[in-house]
Order: C-alpha cells, then sequence, then structure tokens
C-alpha cells in the first residue's frame, strides 16, 4: 500500500507509521511548512518520504495525494494538552477542521480518489450513562459531541465526490506512553491511582496496537464507510480497567480520585474523564476485524510489557 498520513508524529500517527514501514508499505508524511525540525535528525525512514502541507494557508499539492490507497487523517491539538479556555477550544475545532475540510478538497480534485480514513472520536455520543452506544446512536450535546460533528462534516467535499471516507471513533487508547494513561501510569506505578470519580462509568478502549490494525483494516474493507467504532469488543467500567492496569504493575489499585479533584487538576476536561459511555465496535466485528486484546487484563499486561521491553 501507499498510504498518506497527517498527524504522524502524535500517538497513533508514529504507531501507524511504524507499523507500515516495517510490512513495507510506502508512506507519505504531511509535514506542516516552517514546522520546527523533529528531534530526529536521522531524517525519514526508509519507505518514508516527507512532504510539506499549510493547512493555514489552504496550501496542499494535489500530487502530494496522487496514486494513493490511503490518506489518514490523525491531525489535530491534543483534547487533554490543556485546559479548555474559550481559546483552547477554538484551536480544537479549528485544528481538525482546517486539516480535514483542506485534505477533503484537495481529495475532491483527483481523478482516483483514495480512501480517507478521518480522526474521530466516541466523544461524538456523549455521555451516555449505560445505554449501548453504536455507530447508529444519536449524537450527544456536550462541547466534545460538537467538535466531532463538525470535524466529521468537514470531510463532506471527499463525500460529494465520491470518495470513500471513514470516521474511525476511537475510544480510549491503551497505549505505554502517552495519551489518556500517559498521567494515569505513573500513578499507578507509586501506588497512589486509582479509579477516577465513582469508578462505575463505563470506559470503551481499544489497545494502540489494535487501534493501528483497525487503520489497516478499514482501508483494505472496500465496503466500509461512514462511522465505525473503534473499540475493544466489550467496553468495561473505569474501576476493572484500572484495577487490570494495578494488577499488572503489581501494586494496589484502592485510592479513588473524586471528581471535585479531577475538575481542579485539569478542568473542564474532567466531566469528559467521568463520562459514561458504553461503546460496541459493530462495523469492526461484522467485517471480520481480529482484535489482539479483547478483555482490559489482555491489554494491561501488554501495555506493562511494552513498557518495560528493551529497545
Amino acid at each position: 500500500m501507499d498510504v498518506v498520513v497527517a498527524g504522524s508524529h502524535g500517538l497513533i500517527g508514529s504507531a501507524l507509521v511504524a507499523d507500515l514501514v516495517a510490512r513495507g508499505d510506502g508512506v507519505r508524511r504531511l509535514v506542516r511548512r516552517g514546522a520546527a525540525p523533529s528531534a530526529d535528525t536521522t531524517g525519514p525512514a526508509p519507505g518514508v518520504r516527507d512532504l510539506e502541507w499549510d493547512p493555514r494557508t489552504g496550501e496542499l499539492d494535489p500530487a502530494a495525494l496522487e496514486g494513493a490507497d490511503a490518506v489518514v487523517n490523525l491531525a489535530g491539538a491534543g483534547i487533554g494538552d490543556h485546559r479548555w479556555t474559550a481559546a483552547y477550544k477554538q484551536t480544537l475545532v479549528g485544528s481538525r477542521t482546517t486539516t480535514t475540510s483542506l485534505l477533503a478538497r484537495t481529495i475532491a480534485r483527483l481523478d482516483t480518489p483514495p480512501v480517507l480514513v478521518n480522526g474521530s472520536a466516541i466523544g461524538a455520543y456523549g455521555d451516555r450513562g449505560d445505554e449501548v452506544l453504536t455507530e447508529a446512536s444519536g449524537r450527544g450535546e456536550d462541547f466534545l459531541a460538537g467538535l466531532v460533528e463538525a470535524w466529521e462534516n468537514a470531510t463532506a467535499p471527499a463525500t460529494e465526490a465520491g470518495g470513500r471516507v471513514v470516521w474511525l471513533r476511537t475510544g480510549l487508547v491503551l497505549a505505554p506512553s502517552g495519551g489518556a494513561l500517559g498521567r494515569l501510569l505513573p500513578l499507578l506505578r507509586l501506588g497512589v491511582g486509582g479509579p477516577l470519580g465513582s469508578g462505575r462509568q463505563w470506559w470503551s478502549w481499544i489497545t494502540l496496537a489494535d487501534e493501528v490494525a483497525a487503520i489497516r483494516h478499514v482501508i483494505g474493507a472496500q465496503d466500509v464507510r461512514g462511522p465505525v467504532n473503534a473499540v475493544a469488543p466489550e467496553p468495561t467500567t473505569n474501576r476493572v480497567v484500572t484495577r487490570a492496569l494495578a494488577q499488572a504493575l503489581h501494586r494496589p489499585a484502592v485510592l479513588t480520585v473524586p471528581r471535585f479533584a479531577l475538575r481542579v487538576a485539569v478542568g473542564e476536561f474532567a466531566g469528559d474523564l467521568v463520562a459514561s459511555q458504553r461503546v460496541v465496535p459493530g462495523v469492526l466485528a461484522r467485517t471480520g476485524f481480529a482484535w489482539a486484546h479483547t478483555s482490559p487484563q489482555e491489554a494491561a499486561r501488554w501495555v506493562v510489557d511494552e513498557v518495560s521491553a528493551p529497545r
């Protein structure tokens, strides 16, 4: 395959690029014009080309996408990187809609449009308690749900031009570093972590390895388009996920983090950390996707093994 990746230096993007390269696929990374140089001074790996673009000014040479099998768009400011001030909310939305719209418009100009696998999130559904949520479920009404709606709507030019577009609605990504676990794992290692809020809220999660595999899967599944829930087959409560991670680390997980403490620490984002989203992966299951990690215990062991693996 030949895959264009936007947002290639993030948690999922960097793992995807490494996986594609390891499989012998061609990778074109879209790099922002004028961006600070990477700490990696060795340059792209064999099979990887870096191509400049500038979403702020709408600059993207269609030749950068010409002949590709897929465009995977994972670009966007980090949800949990900063407190949600009014200005940062604008950054969260703008960083997604601007890049997505430019990619979709450019794809629409191509004679043979590649599939667009666009980043999205289960935040689309909002806080829904014990309700089982599928790809056909309605949208929520909070900030994240609105962000996801704008993000997905920005792909419209590609769809209207007859292209295949997938919205990969990703759940909590369990990874050895970065992402939501980037703050939780160090606390668990010290034995001072535990459930967030009541711990009874549903967490729909996926390991980083399965997230990358899901992206490859939807690229190849020609009948898949629209929303795809990228989560493990069985959603689990926050308490169960946290305890599985603690057990894999051989640490206790008896301390709870009250909702008010989360609010003090991270602001409005705390509401989404304790939101309940019981999401099931109907499309992935229907199209024969095979998960490597189906239980929180398997996922926790994988995370801990990856942390301790020699590099």
